[in-house]
């Protein structure tokens, strides 16, 4: 899903100074569980749609904020809320873990 996709340059703009929480989801095309959690990710973008902001950061593309949030393996899903990191988990994680986490920011 396109529109969930940021990057380096839109990164603060969209994460960083949203009014609602955000959840980015660290990750890279070569990734295999990546792709498996793909599509839980994008159910969440429309379950969640209007309380969370969920997008999707490819972390060969846009080193910066991989950099910065120290993502040293993949998937990872990092939870923002008023710009500041509140939760994260990584690896291929089920939905349900997801939705706890979520649901803690609203």
């Amino acid at each position: 899903m396109e529109k969930l996709n940021i990057t380096d340059s839109n990164f603060d703009e969209k994460v960083l100074k949203s009014s609602l929480p955000v959840m980015v989801d660290f990750w890279a095309s070569w990734c295999g569980p990546c792709k498996m959690l793909g599509p839980v990710i994008e159910e969440l973008a429309g379950e969640y749609e209007g309380r969370v902001n969920i997008y999707k950061l490819n972390v060969d593309e846009n080193p910066e904020n991989s950099t910065k949030y120290r993502i040293r393996g993949i998937p990872a899903i990092k939870i923002f809320k008023d710009g500041q990191v509140v939760d994260e988990l990584v690896g291929l994680v089920p939905k349900e873990e997801i939705e706890e986490k979520l649901k803690k920011v609203l």
